[in-house]
């Protein structure tokens, strides 16, 4: 069993900038024990002569020309219609913090 000290388990703690309380510091380690012990086991599975599986569904990507279509409506007339423009383009709230 590959086991992880505690000391271990701190550092990963402290690279990835969690605070966890002494009982989540033992069932980690444990957990991230088990993990190892799979991934070791994965490792000595013999795949020599296996193919990599880039996709499974067997679809090719089809790649064609853009077309520019003309639906018959003017651009600047559909922004009348919205609240806020800017530059040609609907102004919307900030999304993102």
């Amino acid at each position: 069993m590959a086991e992880l000290s505690r000391e271990d388990v701190l550092k990963l703690v402290r690279l990835a900038r969690l605070e966890l309380s002494e009982a989540e510091i033992e069932e980690y380690q444990s957990e991230l024990s088990q993990i190892l012990d799979y991934v070791k086991q994965l490792q000595q599975v013999d795949t020599a002569g296996l193919q990599p599986t880039n996709q499974v569904t067997g679809l090719i990507n089809i790649m064609r020309e853009d077309e520019i279509k003309d639906y018959g409506y003017d651009a600047r007339k559909l922004l009348d219609n919205v609240a806020q423009t800017e530059a040609d383009q609907i102004k919307v709230k900030r999304m993102v913090e």
